[in-house]
C-alpha cells in the first residue's frame, strides 16, 4: 500500500504539492554542483515518491532539506546493490514509486544502477527517467572541442598497464572523448593520454557550475605539465579530448618501429604489440612479427 506520508516540496518559499506519482522505478537527474540546476519535475519526483534510493544519503539530504523533501531515503551503492536490490524491486511489486538518484548528475553514467534496471524491466515494472545534469555532458559544451560524435570512457583503469593498453584503443575512436578523474590522479592521467593519443587539444573541466569552476584548454602535454607542477586539482573533474586527425596517414614502418620500442621498454612483446595494433589500426599479426623481430635484435630490425 502506497504511504500516507504528506509529500511536497518548497519552491521559492512556498509549499508545492506535487502530483500523484504512478509506481515504478524513476531515475531522477540531481545538481551536480548548483543546488539550482534541479528541475520542476525532478523535485515533484522526489517529493511524490515513496523512497529514493541514492549512493550516500548525506549528499542526497542535502538537496532534500534545500526544498523542504521528506521522502525517506534507502542507501544503493556498489557494495550493497547485492542485497538491496531485491529490496526495491519488492517495493516496486508492490506498485511502490521508487526513485533513483546518484550523487550528483544522471544515474547509471559511472554510478551503480544498471542491474536495478534491468531487473526492473525483466520484472515487468515502469522505467522512466527524468532528465537533467550531467558532468559529461556539460563538459563537452564547455570545451570548445567537437561535440558533433563523442564517446564516453568514464574512469581510466588505474594500473599503469591497464591504462596505457585503454589508451592505446581509445586513439583510434574517431570522436571526441570523454573522461572522468579524480585530482591525485589527473597529472599522471593527462601525462599518459598525452604518451598516447600525441598532441591532440583538450580541456580538462573542473567543478563545473559551483563557485570554483574552472575549463582549461590547451595540448595535452601542456595541460600534463601545468597540473604536475601544481594547477589546481580540488574537485570533480572531467577531461575531454579532441578526435584523431580525420587526415591523418597511418603511421609508415620507421614511425610504427618507434612506437613499438618505446612500448618494449615498458612492456612485454604481446603487450607492446596488442598497444601499438590498436593505436595505428595496423594488423595485430603483423605488428606482433615486427615487435618480436625488434626484441630479439634480429637482421630484420634493422
Amino acid at each position: 500500500m502506497r504511504g500516507e506520508r504528506a509529500k511536497s516540496y518548497v519552491l521559492a518559499g512556498r509549499p508545492v504539492e506535487p502530483p500523484r506519482l504512478s509506481g515504478g522505478l524513476h531515475l531522477v537527474a540531481t545538481p551536480i554542483g548548483n543546488l539550482r540546476d534541479v528541475s520542476l519535475r525532478a523535485l515533484e519526483t522526489l517529493a511524490a515518491a515513496d523512497v529514493i534510493a541514492c549512493e550516500d544519503t548525506r549528499v542526497t539530504h542535502k538537496l532534500l532539506d534545500h526544498y523542504g523533501i521528506a521522502t525517506p531515503l534507502t542507501p544503493y551503492h556498489e557494495h550493497n546493490a547485492a542485497t538491496a536490490r531485491p529490496k526495491l524491486l519488492a517495493r516496486l511489486a508492490a506498485d511502490e514509486a521508487v526513485a533513483l538518484v546518484s550523487d550528483a548528475g544522471t544515474p547509471l553514467v559511472s554510478d551503480p544502477g544498471f542491474k536495478l534496471v534491468r531487473a526492473a524491466h525483466e520484472a515487468g515494472h515502469a522505467v522512466t527517467a527524468v532528465p537533467g545534469a550531467s558532468a559529461a555532458l556539460a563538459a563537452l559544451v564547455c570545451a570548445g572541442l567537437p561535440t558533433d560524435r563523442f564517446f564516453f570512457e568514464g574512469f581510466l583503469p588505474a594500473k599503469d598497464g591497464q591504462q596505457r593498453r585503454r589508451i592505446a584503443e581509445l586513439a583510434r575512436i574517431p570522436a571526441t572523448l570523454i573522461v572522468y578523474e579524480s585530482g591525485p590522479r589527473l597529472a599522471r592521467a593527462l601525462a599518459a593520454l598525452a604518451e598516447g593519443l600525441g598532441a591532440r587539444q583538450a580541456a580538462v573541466c573542473r567543478e563545473l557550475t559551483k563557485l570554483h569552476e574552472e575549463v582549461r584548454r590547451g595540448e595535452l602535454t601542456a595541460l600534463a605539465r601545468a597540473y604536475h607542477e601544481g594547477a589546481e586539482t580540488r574537485g570533480e573533474i572531467v577531461i575531454v579530448v579532441a578526435p584523431p586527425d580525420a587526415d591523418a596517414d597511418r603511421p609508415e614502418p620507421g614511425e610504427i618501429d618507434a612506437l613499438l620500442r618505446r612500448a618494449l621498454q615498458r612492456a612485454s612483446v604481446k603487450d607492446a604489440a596488442s598497444e601499438v595494433a590498436a593505436a595505428t589500426g595496423r594488423p595485430r599479426r603483423e605488428i606482433y612479427q615486427r615487435a618480436l623481430a625488434l626484441s630479439e635484435g634480429s637482421d630484420n630490425a634493422e
